[in-house]
C-alpha cells in the first residue's frame, strides 16, 4: 500500500532560527540581526565542511563555535549572551503556518516527520516547546548516520525509518541547498520559499515552490 509521506527540515522550515536572538534583541542593541545572520550563516558553513571532510561533531557544537564567531565579529559584549540564546534554540518559535498545517496533514492521514541536522534532544525540545510534538511521527537527526545534510545516507535515513520508497516522500524545506541535495537524492522536493529569494542550484530543481506551508499539495482543495 503506498504511503503518503511529508519529512520535513526543521530549522528555518517550521522553526524560526532568527526568534532566539530577537528575544534578546532589546539587551543585544543594533546588531541583534546581524549577529543572528552570522550565527546562521557559519553553522551552516561549519556543517558542509565537516560533512565534506568527514569529521563527526554534533549540531550543537557548531552552532556554539558558530554563535562564538557571531559574537566576535559583531562586538557585541552582553554578560552570559551566549549562555541565553544556546538556550533559547532549544525553544524556538515555530513559524504561525506551522502548528495547524501539521494538524491537517495528519487529518488527511499523511505521515509527518523532522529530518534535520539537529542533535536528538535539541529537537524533542523544540517540538515540545512549539506544541507540534503530538503531530510528528519520527523526528529524525543526522546522528542516526553520523554525518550532516546534504550527504544522501541523511536523506535515505527518512527511507529507512518508514521502511518507504523515494516516490512516497515529498520533502520540504526552506533551505534551497537542502532542496538541492533532496532532489538529487530523488525525493519529490518542495521549496518552502519564504523569504522570496531568488532561485539557484538550477541542475536540482525543486519539484514545487511555495511561499508558505498552506501551498502545499495535499492541503490544496480539489476542483
Amino acid at each position: 500500500m503506498t504511503q503518503t509521506i511529508h519529512v520535513f527540515d526543521a530549522y528555518g522550515t517550521l522553526f524560526d532560527v532568527h526568534s532566539a536572538t530577537a528575544r534578546l534583541a532589546s539587551e543585544i542593541g543594533p546588531e541583534a540581526q546581524r549577529l543572528s545572520d552570522i550565527w546562521r550563516a557559519k553553522t551552516l558553513e561549519y556543517s558542509w565542511i565537516y560533512a565534506l571532510a568527514g569529521k563527526p561533531s554534533t549540531f550543537r557544537k557548531l552552532l556554539k563555535s558558530g554563535l562564538n564567531y557571531a559574537i566576535s565579529v559583531t562586538g557585541v559584549s552582553v554578560p552570559g549572551l551566549a549562555e541565553k540564546l544556546m538556550l533559547g534554540y532549544d525553544e524556538l518559535t515555530a513559524y504561525p503556518d506551522v502548528k495547524d498545517v501539521l494538524a491537517a496533514l495528519r487529518k488527511k492521514r499523511s505521515r509527518i516527520a523532522i529530518l534535520s541536522n539537529g542533535d536528538p534532544d535539541m529537537l524533542e525540545k523544540a517540538a515540545r516547546a512549539a506544541g507540534i510534538d503530538g503531530l510528528i511521527d519520527h523526528i529524525l537527526s543526522v546522528h542516526e548516520v553520523g554525518v550532516f545534510k546534504p550527504s544522501s545516507r541523511v536523506y535515505r535515513l527518512a527511507m529507512t525509518k518508514f521502511g518507504a520508497t523515494r516516490e512516497e516522500i515529498t520533502f520540504v524545506s526552506s533551505n534551497r541547498w537542502d532542496i538541492a541535495g533532496a532532489a538529487a537524492f530523488g525525493f519529490a522536493t518542495v521549496w518552502l520559499n519564504r523569504s522570496y529569494a531568488p532561485e539557484e542550484y538550477f541542475e536540482m530543481p525543486a519539484s514545487l515552490t511555495i511561499p508558505d506551508l498552506h501551498g502545499l499539495p495535499l492541503l490544496k482543495p480539489e476542483a
